[in-house]
Formats: C-alpha cells, sequence, structure tokens
C-alpha cells in the first residue's frame, strides 16, 4: 500500500478553504483528515463538503486529532504564529501562510522554535515560488543569461472591490506592504540571493479610494524602494483598486537583458474582437492567477515530507522578507529615509545625516 501523509486544515476563509480542497482532491499523496474553523457557517460548510474529514471549531482539539502528521495555518494573520508553534510542538510538519507574523520578533520566533525540530518541515506560502513562469525566469537569471540582475521591480495589484472588504482586512493583515509585497520581496530576495544587505528603504503611498485605510496607517496604493550595499535595487509596487482585474508582476533587469513575468496578462488565449478593438480577459483574482502553484505547492510540500527532500526555500526567508516589508510600512508612516550600514545594521536618523 502506498503511504500518504494525514493532514490538517486550520482557518477556512478564502485561502484555507482553497488549501482544504487542493488536500481533499489534487494532492495524491495526502489524505486530508481533519480542518478546523471557529465559524459555524464555515463547519457547516466543511462538513457537506469534506465527507469523511473531521471538522473542528477549536484547533487545539484538531491537533489531538489520531494520526495527523502535518497542518497547514491558513486562517487570521495573527493565528499564524502561535498555531504554527503549537503545531511544531506538538512534532507536525507546517506549512504556513504568509506572512508569520505582522510582528517581527514573533516571526523568529516560530523560527527558532522550528530549529529545535529539525526533522520537521516548517515552510511559508510563497506561492509565486512555484509558479512556473517566475520558476522559469530564476533559472534564466540563474544561468547568466541577463548578465548580472541590478534592478527588481515588481507589484502586487488586487482586482477593486465595491465594498469595505480591504478596510476589514487591514486590521489584522499588518498593512499593504506586509501582506501584499512580502510576495514581491520574498521574489526580490530569491533572484538577488538572501544575503543580500539592505542600505536604504524609502516609501510613500496614498489612499485614493479606500479612505477608511488610514485608521490603521495603511493606503490603497504603496510604493516602496530598497537599495541594497551590492548596488542592486529594488521597487515594489502595491495596489488594492486595479480595475481591469488582479496584475500581479515582475521585472528583472540585468547587465545584459532583462527578464519579464506577466507584464502583459492574458486569462486564457481567447480574445474578443469587438467594434472598438480587440480585447483580452485577465485573471479577476489572485487564486484565478496562481492556481496551479498552490496546487504545486501541495504536492510539492508533501513530497518533501513523504521522502524526506529539501523543501525549495527556508523559513528564515520569511522573516527576512517581513523585515523588510516592516521598514517599508515604517518609512510610509513616517515618510522619512531608513538607512543601515554594511552588515545591516540600522542607522540612527542623527548619524545617517552626517
Amino acid at each position: 500500500m502506498v503511504r500518504t501523509l494525514k493532514v490538517a486544515v486550520s482557518g477556512l476563509g478564502r485561502m484555507g478553504a482553497r488549501h482544504a480542497i487542493n488536500y481533499f482532491e489534487k494532492t495524491p499523496r495526502a489524505e486530508l483528515v481533519a480542518v478546523c474553523d471557529p465559524n459555524p457557517e464555515t463547519m457547516a460548510w466543511a462538513k457537506g463538503r469534506f465527507e469523511g474529514v473531521a471538522v473542528y471549531a477549536d484547533f487545539d482539539e484538531m491537533l489531538a486529532h489520531p494520526g495527523i502528521e502535518a497542518v497547514i495555518i491558513s486562517g487570521i494573520t495573527t493565528e499564524h504564529a502561535p498555531q504554527s508553534i503549537r503545531a511544531i510542538k506538538a512534532g507536525k510538519h507546517v506549512l504556513c501562510e504568509k506572512p508569520l507574523s505582522t510582528d517581527v520578533q514573533i516571526s523568529q520566533g516560530v523560527l527558532d522554535v522550528a530549529k529545535q525540530y529539525p526533522h520537521l518541515k516548517v515552510m511559508t506560502g510563497f506561492s509565486r515560488r512555484f509558479d512556473q513562469s517566475y520558476r522559469n525566469a530564476w533559472k534564466k537569471a540563474d544561468a547568466g543569461d541577463i548578465g548580472r540582475p541590478v534592478v527588481f521591480r515588481s507589484q502586487t495589484c488586487d482586482k477593486y472591490r465595491d465594498d469595505d472588504y480591504f478596510i476589514g482586512y487591514s486590521k489584522t493583515s499588518g498593512s499593504i506592504f506586509v501582506d501584499a509585497s512580502v510576495h514581491d520581496i520574498d521574489l526580490a530576495l530569491w533572484f538577488f540571493g538572501s544575503d543580500s544587505v539592505v542600505k536604504s528603504v524609502s516609501a510613500v503611498g496614498t489612499c485614493a479610494r479606500y479612505q477608511g485605510l488610514k485608521q490603521y496607517g495603511d493606503v490603497d496604493n504603496g510604493v516602496g524602494i530598497v537599495e541594497f550595499w551590492s548596488g542592486k535595487i529594488a521597487y515594489f509596487y502595491a495596489c488594492r483598486m486595479m480595475a481591469v482585474g488582479q496584475h500581479d508582476m515582475t521585472e528583472v533587469i540585468g547587465t545584459h537583458g532583462k527578464l519579464t513575468i506577466n507584464a502583459n496578462p492574458v486569462h486564457d488565449l481567447v480574445e474578443h474582437h469587438e467594434a472598438t478593438g480587440i480585447r483580452r480577459e485577465i485573471a479577476q483574482t489572485y487564486w484565478d492567477r496562481f492556481e496551479p502553484a498552490f496546487i504545486r505547492e501541495s504536492n510539492e510540500f508533501t513530497e518533501a515530507i513523504l521522502d524526506d527532500k529539501p523543501l525549495p526555500f527556508k523559513l528564515a526567508g520569511a522573516v527576512q522578507s517581513l523585515q523588510i516589508g516592516s521598514y517599508l510600512q515604517e518609512a510610509l508612516r513616517t515618510g522619512k529615509k531608513l538607512n543601515f550600514d554594511e552588515i545591516g545594521n540600522r542607522v540612527p536618523e542623527n548619524l545617517s545625516k552626517l
């Protein structure tokens, strides 16, 4: 008999429900055995959707379910770190949605606990690392096809919603740079190298359509620039009001060429030829764009556990990306440029002006 990995999913909101479906239907070597969510309506949905799967309202009760080997943590951001730590200490492999926390020290705490259990696989869900186009681009850059990468420009742009979703979400998300741009920051560290040391951070932003974000120190459009001591520069754009749909794209500029990923987005190969011109539709949600990447993520995470293979990237990168996102958010809120010395230590404001 082929052994399967027994998996549990915590948090059945939009992302968690999709993780649960992937492990229930689209990960052949895994078996979804339990899920949990405190919302009664969500629990009722799960009971009807996942036949034979135990449904819990409490995380710790789910964690005690017999036979669980791995836990997927995808509830609200404030629960990511504490649930990850409890799962690791219970001897479970963990895949936690990004970010590990909105607080750098708390995220570091997850990393510190994980180091105490080296036999366990602990990974953050940076979905774009599993996207085939990004992987192909990284291979080309790594092979030297564009020379030495020196400028990285990347964006996460969500489709505009005519409701207060993004305002309520900002209350616990940690802000647009921590929540949205953390994907782009992780990509920058992937293409530039995880040993890249930050030299300076600056950011600006505006509330163009969601004025309610101001109460959380957040914006619906933010631009951040990170300068590295290696002479490389990263430019990040995050947006909550893209009219046409979800447009997440990246450009890597090297000394001898450049690579672009999804610069001219298309949902499929259909073109609408109309009286006013030719129209192509694009992905409307993050899931529409990256669904195959999430499926690949669940399968590769399962494979790493069952076959004892190394994970595709290290957990420390999640802390590093969050730190940069937090710096960007601080620069946005204070209007000040942050400076760092050659080993990454923060330079006091009075000294940076000398």
